[in-house]
């Protein structure tokens, strides 16, 4: 029997709940490489994704069968061949595919069926919804190479998915599709993945993978993870990273990300299935451990330049009007401009918010946060509060606080304490307005 630590679970959990809210109902597509299952990750994997299940979020499972299908024909005494990123499906590949999907399909739907006392499937009731979802067309003859039974995604049959996801039941996807005429194609984990989270346009797409995402010095191993990156960004990594047609790598992956974002999917993930629970710690804390693909194809989220000042000073305005905001000069815009980041939707700047360091004091002071009235309630004021932490670590600050007289609920519902004025860093408290009163609220980065 395990021990449970009240002192440390308690705050755990408490921190996983505004996540729990977030995602009830939304819908997953989960792209699972054969791989992960062929490394014994399989029974661990389920029951994460049981969890999320009995947590409100919609799930579409696709499991791929790459090593699987390898395996029976080496079995066969038959090359694997490849060629542009997918395999060449002759008729023996064809059999050897069939039978690999149909063995992995039953040990996925014995998985979801386990039940064991002491275990996260206890008391776990998930129904695995199987079909002939996807129709097909053949990859035919590209670059003088026949692909054969080898096809790509025509359509998805997003409605029958969407009914059996919102009934409550787990869809499962093979590799295989199928034509108007009955004949079956061997597909890419990663095409149908994708395909499906367009079609349903998904919440979130992830694939657990052999790779642990994108590097931030994509040719260097061993320096971190680049754990959120800008559609446009991952656009122009696209470019630079070696063969992203190659099964496998990290650029394969991020080829699929950026065409989910492209096609509506707002998040797309890649995740290493070698760490136990990745999916869990990628979806429930904040960093999460893999790379995030994130759509800003028309909102895009920038350290403010000199060009933006009208914006920001026509922005402002009216708060400084009503007494909301502090006035400030165009004069000291000027001068701090390199403190903003704004929010851009189609040209027009509609947030910004700005962030002045105290090094000594190791915090920071997040000041004229503001979000255009017309585009209130869009999560606009939390995306420029995470830029804010993002620049905030990166200096190496422990915490950030806001001076406020009317808006202290939206911060304490994100983590802020009230704290007195005599916290302030000294340099702040001689500024400090005491006719003015503003609460003083701090939150600590973790």
């Amino acid at each position: 029997m395990s021990v449970v630590f009240p002192h440390t679970f308690v705050p755990w959990f408490r921190a996983v709940a505004p996540y729990i809210h977030a995602y009830h109902g939304k819908t997953f597509i989960v792209g699972l490489v054969g791989e992960a299952i062929a490394a014994g990750k399989l029974n661990a994997f389920v029951q994460d994704l049981a969890i999320l299940h009995a947590m409100g979020i919609k799930l579409v499972l696709v499991h791929g069968f790459r090593p699987q299908v390898d395996e029976q024909l080496k079995a066969k005494g038959h090359a694997s061949r490849f060629s542009h990123g997918q395999r060449i499906t002759d008729s023996v590949a064809l059999d050897c595919a069939q039978e690999a999907a149909g063995q992995l399909r039953f040990e996925i739907e014995a998985a979801f069926s386990q039940g064991l006392p002491n275990t996260p499937m206890a008391n776990a009731a998930v129904r695995v919804v199987s079909g002939n979802f996807l129709t097909a067309r053949p990859v035919g003859i590209v670059d003088g190479i026949d692909f054969m039974h080898s096809g790509v995604v025509r359509r998805v049959d997003a409605a029958t998915i969407r009914r059996a996801i919102d009934g409550g039941a787990v869809v499962l996807l093979s590799p295989f599709g199928f034509s108007p005429t009955g004949e079956a194609f061997n597909l890419t984990m990663e095409d149908v993945a994708t395909s499906t989270a367009i079609a349903l346009q998904a919440d979130k797409l992830l694939y657990v993978t052999e790779v642990p995402g994108i590097h931030e010095k994509p040719d260097d191993v061993e320096s971190a993870i680049d754990t959120e990156l800008a559609l446009v960004d991952a656009q122009r990594l696209l470019t630079q990273l070696p063969d992203p047609s190659k099964p496998g790598n990290a650029a394969f992956y991020l080829r699929h990300c950026v065409r989910a974002c492209e096609g509506g999917v707002e998040r797309s993930h890649i995740l290493p299935y070698a760490v136990d629970g990745a999916i869990l710690q990628e979806v429930f804390t904040h960093d999460g451990i893999g790379t995030m693909v994130v759509d800003e194809k028309l909102e895009t989220l920038h350290e403010a330049s000199a060009d933006d000042i009208g914006s920001i000073l026509a922005l402002i305005e009216p708060y400084e009007n009503d007494g909301t905001l502090v006035k400030r000069s165009r004069t000291e815009i000027e001068r701090d401009i390199g403190n903003y980041t704004v929010i851009e939707h189609d040209g027009v700047i509609f947030g910004c918010v700005a962030l002045y360091p105290y090094p000594d004091a190791r915090t920071g002071e997040m000041a004229a946060l503001t979000v255009s009235p017309h585009v209130q309630g869009q999560g606009d004021g939390e995306r420029l509060l995470k830029r804010v932490e993002q620049r905030a670590r990166a200096m190496a600050l422990d915490s950030i606080f806001v001076l406020t007289t009317r808006t202290m609920h939206w911060f304490i519902k994100r983590g802020f304490q009230q704290v007195d004025p005599e916290w302030l860093p000294e340099a702040r408290k001689r500024k400090y307005n005491w006719d003015r009163r503003s609460q003083v609220l701090v939150k600590k980065l973790a």
